[in-house]
C-alpha cells in the first residue's frame, strides 16, 4: 500500500519559513511526478509545486522566488522550503505522487500569522 506521509507544518509569522517534508512508503523513483498542493478554507486544491523523477520543477507563479521543491531519492522524500511567508499562504498543504493514479497525503497544516 502507498503512503505518502506530510510532515513540517505548523504556526509561522509573516516573512517566516517552513520546510514541509513528505515521506513515501516506496522508491519515489516510480512517481512520474510528485508535488505540493494546497487549499486554503472555502477556495478548492490548487499547485504549488511539481519536481519530475529526473529533477525538473514547475512552480505557481505566487510561489516562484520563494518556494523550493526537491527531491532525495535516496530517503524517498520530497521537501517544500518556503520562505517570506504571507498570510494568504495559511492553507493545509498535500503531498501528490503520479504515476498511473494520484496518491495523496493526508495534509499537513500551515499557518501564517500577520
Amino acid at each position: 500500500q502507498v503512503q505518502l506521509v506530510e510532515s513540517g507544518g505548523g504556526l509561522v509569522q509573516t516573512g517566516g519559513s517552513l520546510r514541509l517534508s513528505c515521506a513515501a512508503s516506496i522508491n519515489i523513483f516510480s512517481f512520474y511526478t510528485m508535488g505540493w498542493y494546497r487549499q486554503a478554507p472555502g477556495k478548492q486544491r490548487e499547485l504549488v509545486a511539481t519536481i519530475t523523477r529526473y529533477g525538473s520543477t514547475n512552480y505557481a507563479d505566487s510561489m516562484k522566488g520563494r518556494f523550493t521543491i526537491s527531491r532525495d531519492n535516496a530517503k524517498n522524500t520530497v521537501y517544500l522550503q518556503m520562505a517570506s511567508l504571507k498570510p494568504e499562504d495559511t492553507a493545509v498543504y498535500y503531498c501528490n505522487g503520479k504515476n498511473n493514479r494520484d496518491y495523496w497525503g493526508q495534509g499537513t497544516q500551515v499557518t501564517v500569522s500577520s
